[in-house]
Parts: C-alpha cells; sequence; structure tokens
C-alpha cells in the first residue's frame, strides 16, 4: 500500500504530497520493520503494479490472441522491477548510519541501475512526481537520477525523527527544502520564442486499426489534408512514428504526394525501412519539398518484446512489431539537419533515457521526439510519456517537438513547460513557435557520471564503517 501510494504522484493522478507520504512510509518500514529486503520489493511491488498498469494495453490490441497474456505481463513486469526495490532494502539493512538515509541512498542507485540493466528501463522514477511543478528545473544541475535522489531523502528524513532529535530534522528538511527551491528557480520563468515554426500533425490512428489494408490509407489522407492546410511561414511538418504504413523502398507514391500537397516545405516523418537481406527498422525520414528522401535515422533503442524478442523466444515470438523476430536496432543515436536545426530524432520509448538526448558531437537545436503512444491507452501511459519528455527539456535546456499518433502532440520549451498541444485521442494539428534554447544545463555537461561515483563512494563507505564497528564489537576489551 506505501508502494502505491508513492505511485500516486505520476500523471495522471499528480498527487506529489501521498507519493511523499508513500515513500516515508515504506522508509519507515525499511528501516525499522525487520524484513528490509521483503518491504522493499513489496513496495516495489505496489508501485510498479500501479504506475505501470498500462503495460496490459499492448495486449488488448487484439485481445482475441494476445489478451491472456495481459495479467501475466502485469505482474511479471511489476515483480520483477521490484526486485531492484527488494535488493536496495537488503543492502541498506548492510550499511552503516541511519537505516532510512541508507534505504534512500541504495534505492536511488537501484533506480539508476534500473535505467541501465537488460537495456534498461527507467519509466516512473521517483523524480518524475515533480513534473508539474518548479521542483522539475533541479533537473537541469542533478538529472533524473539525482532528483530522484533528493525526492528519496526528502521522505526518508521525515523518518529520522525516530533517532535524531526533532530540531535536527526539522533542520535538515529546511535545508533540502532550500536547496530544492534555489535551485529550481535559477532556471524559472518563460521563454522566448524564435521565429522558426513547425506542424505538428496528429493523425489519431486507432492501433486496431492503424495497420488494417482497408483502412491504413484513411489516417494517411488525413495526415496529407493537415499537411496541406494554409500554411503561415512553416518551417518543418512533423508527422508521428510509422504515420506512412508502407515500408520506405514502396512509400514512393506516398512521398510525391507529401511533395505535392506540402508546398515545398520539409516533412519529417516515421516510417519502416526494410533492407535487400530482409532486415526491417523502425525509422524517420526527412522528406524535402520534391519528395526526396534527404535523411533517415533508424531507431536504435528497441523496446524488448514488442520490437525485438530477446533471445528469439519462440513462446511469444507473436508479439514483435513485424514479421520474424522483430526490428533491427540502428548503428548509433546521431544528429541530422533539418530547416529548425540539428536534433537527433528520437523515436518513441528512446526518449524515456535521459543518456540519448545528450549531446553528441556539438550541441543539438532543439530535441525532437516522434511516437505512437496509441499502444499505451488513454489513461496514464500517454501522459507519463509526455511528462518523460518534458524532463528531456529541462536536462539539456533545450525546446522539445514532440508528435504522437494519437497524442499528446506538443511542444516544449527548455524549462519543461507545455506551450502547445492537440489533446490525447484528437485529430488535427497545430501550428507552433519554436521556443529558444537555454545555456547548456550542468547536467549536459556532467550526465549522470558524478552521482553514480558519489552514490557508489557513500555506500562503499557506510559498507566498510558497519563492518569496522562490527568487528569492534566482537573484540575483547582490555
Amino acid at each position: 500500500m506505501a508502494g502505491a501510494a508513492a505511485a500516486l504522484g505520476h500523471a495522471p493522478f499528480g498527487l506529489w504530497p501521498i507519493s511523499l507520504v508513500g515513500f516515508a512510509a515504506l522508509a519507515w518500514m525499511v528501516a525499522f520493520g525487520g524484513r528490509p529486503a521483503l518491504a522493499g520489493w513489496s513496495g516495489g511491488l505496489g508501485y510498479f503494479a500501479l504506475a505501470l498498469h498500462w503495460i496490459v494495453e499492448p495486449f488488448m490490441v487484439d485481445a482475441a490472441t494476445h489478451g491472456w497474456m495481459a495479467p501475466f505481463a502485469l505482474v511479471l513486469m511489476a515483480s520483477g522491477l521490484a526486485l531492484f526495490w527488494g535488493a536496495a532494502g537488503w543492502v541498506s539493512a548492510r550499511l552503516g548510519g541511519h537505516r532510512a538515509i541508507s534505504w534512500a541512498l541504495c534505492l536511488a542507485g537501484a533506480e539508476m541501475l534500473r535505467g541501465h540493466v537488460l537495456t534498461g528501463f527507467p519509466w516512473v522514477l521517483p523524480a518524475y512526481i515533480w513534473a508539474d511543478l518548479d521542483v522539475r528545473l533541479m533537473a537541469a544541475v542533478v538529472g533524473p537520477y539525482g532528483l530522484t535522489l533528493l525526492t528519496l531523502v526528502l521522505g526518508s528524513l521525515v523518518v529520522m525523527d525516530r533517532v535524531f532529535p526533532r530540531t535536527r530534522t526539522i533542520f535538515l528538511i529546511g535545508s533540502l527544502v532550500v536547496v530544492t527551491v534555489i535551485g529550481s528557480g535559477l532556471r524559472s520563468g518563460e521563454t522566448e520564442l524564435t521565429d522558426k515554426v513547425v506542424r505538428l500533425v496528429q493523425p489519431n490512428a486507432p492501433q486496431r486499426e492503424k495497420w488494417d489494408p482497408e483502412l491504413a490509407h484513411i489516417f494517411v489522407a488525413r495526415a496529407l489534408e493537415y499537411t496541406a492546410a494554409p500554411r503561415n511561414g512553416v518551417d518543418l511538418v512533423v508527422w508521428p512514428e510509422t504515420a506512412i504504413p508502407y515500408p520506405l523502398d514502396i512509400a514512393g507514391p506516398v512521398l510525391s504526394r507529401i511533395a505535392a500537397v506540402s508546398g515545398g516545405v520539409p516533412v519529417f516523418t516515421g516510417i519502416n525501412r526494410r533492407t535487400e537481406e530482409g532486415d526491417w527498422y523502425n525509422s524517420s525520414a526527412l522528406i524535402d519539398g520534391d519528395g526526396r528522401v534527404a535523411a533517415t535515422y533508424d531507431k536504435v533503442h528497441l523496446v524488448p518484446f514488442g520490437e525485438y524478442i530477446p533471445m528469439r523466444i519462440d513462446l511469444i515470438r507473436a508479439l514483435a512489431a513485424t514479421t520474424g523476430y522483430g526490428f533491427t536496432p540502428g548503428d548509433s543515436i546521431r544528429m541530422i539537419d533539418t530547416p529548425l536545426g540539428r536534433t537527433v530524432p528520437l523515436i518513441c520509448y528512446e526518449a524515456i533515457f535521459p543518456r540519448h538526448s545528450a549531446d553528441l558531437e556539438g550541441r543539438q537545436d532543439y530535441l525532437l521526439q516522434i511516437t505512437n503512444d496509441a499502444w499505451f491507452g488513454t489513461f496514464s501511459g500517454p501522459y507519463q510519456h509526455l511528462d518523460q519528455a518534458r524532463f528531456r527539456a529541462v536536462e539539456q535546456g533545450l525546446p522539445l517537438i514532440r508528435a504522437a499518433n494519437t497524442g499528446v502532440s506538443a511542444v516544449i520549451d527548455a524549462r519543461g513547460q507545455v506551450r502547445e498541444a492537440l489533446p490525447l485521442g484528437e485529430a488535427g494539428f497545430i501550428d507552433a513557435a519554436l521556443p529558444a534554447t537555454l545555456p547548456p544545463t550542468p547536467y549536459s555537461r556532467t550526465g549522470d557520471v558524478p552521482l553514480a561515483v558519489i552514490l557508489s563512494v557513500i555506500i562503499t563507505t557506510l559498507f566498510y564503517r558497519r563492518r569496522r564497528n562490527a568487528i569492534a564489537n566482537r573484540s575483547p576489551t582490555s
């Protein structure tokens, strides 16, 4: 129950005070309940079961075939991710210092590992409960994992009153709040707008109909209609992930129609790409005013069991996004040139990883994400995905353009504020000015390495401190 309460801070609930209470209650049980590993795992089970309940939605697209897998997917996902929390509880019990703070440190480290182990899945990090508050701006300094640590320490400090004097606890909590407020205030306020204009196209194709041969052309025609609508200084039109339901090698007629209606304005779109060797890629392409492919990008970070099958497990082969065993990953995350500037065109799932938005060879001019969130249902998944995109903008100090098939398509400024948006489940388009960039953030220069080093040093120090004290207590007294 404490873990589920902690999950209520995430979209669509946004109940961050209840979330903090949940984290505090869980810290109490891990620190003083006698079974830290079980308490940590149980809290993680409740947290992930509630926050990630949308994971059943992809299985319900073809419920007759895959619906029976939905409950198993939720149970396995929640219980598997909770192992990180259980391990954090186990390790925290073997450290010196205050148990609640040790738990916060270990859980922050476990959440960082969750974002990297087995390709990683850093969805619903505790930091994301601050998405609608200026506290999120701290991510520009410490990143999402650093803000996760601050969040967990804040929850654990409440528990410290059991051991430390009340005045010291109040002082520590007050200091943390002041640091957070000052840090977030450094980048608060409105950002200016540039003279660059983007059009976001949202065809709103239901997943059950998107790939139906008899219906797919309807959504392409809808996207073409929105592209052809009167333009007032539009520099780039962006279609969502797999907006063109034909592989690139046979999509020539569609590309010609795009050029015919775009009035010479380049169109960036999602599309599948296949090679002569039979490999398939989840890709994106920049189509110039003459209908030629000016640049392509192949998705690098694929979704396990959704876009490819790890170890080629035949039992779940049917879940792969294409024939065979799914997509082939692209060679590398890289930038392309667009009329709005240089950008890494992140495709769907790639935007949940902070490292994919980091600077490569020189700084990007803006961030770009195309996605098909129809897989995530209509309640929580799409909104959680949007919040993560907002954090990517804050972390890099860059505006982010987001085109989603069913929504939410949005223009997000460098402070994580949604400046323009199309609601979930509506077809349409919006023209919006690109917000200005901010100076490079501290996090964009350092990434997660400093935090990983600091956590490793502190946890190692606490471990050896406890070990030394244990040895000293076993030694005979003089």
